[in-house]
């Protein structure tokens, strides 16, 4: 059957694509399946890593603290806390 995308074959193609979408349209329609792919491409890997941590909570998950500060965190009193009446 040989090679279908060589040589004259693949001119014919470019040119019937380049009749159906019209030479203004084919970046836009470049840059958005690029966008496509690269999204897709992402979400991919989103998944492979939510499958090799099961037991890590959601990345949109909130966290389960008690609205304290993270040990070994130093916040500086006069910025977070106010002042108190004696």
């Amino acid at each position: 059957m040989g090679n279908l995308f060589a040589g004259p074959h693949l001119w014919i193609i470019l040119i019937i694509i380049l009749l159906l979408f019209g030479a203004a349209k084919l970046p836009a329609l470049a840059k958005s399946l690029g966008q496509s792919a690269r999204v897709f491409k992402g979400e991919m890997k989103a998944m492979k890593e939510d499958d090799a941590t099961p037991d890590a909570p959601a990345p949109g998950a909130p966290a389960s603290s008690s609205g304290t500060a993270a040990p070994g965190v130093d916040r500086p009193a006069d910025q977070d806390t106010p002042p108190r009446a004696s």
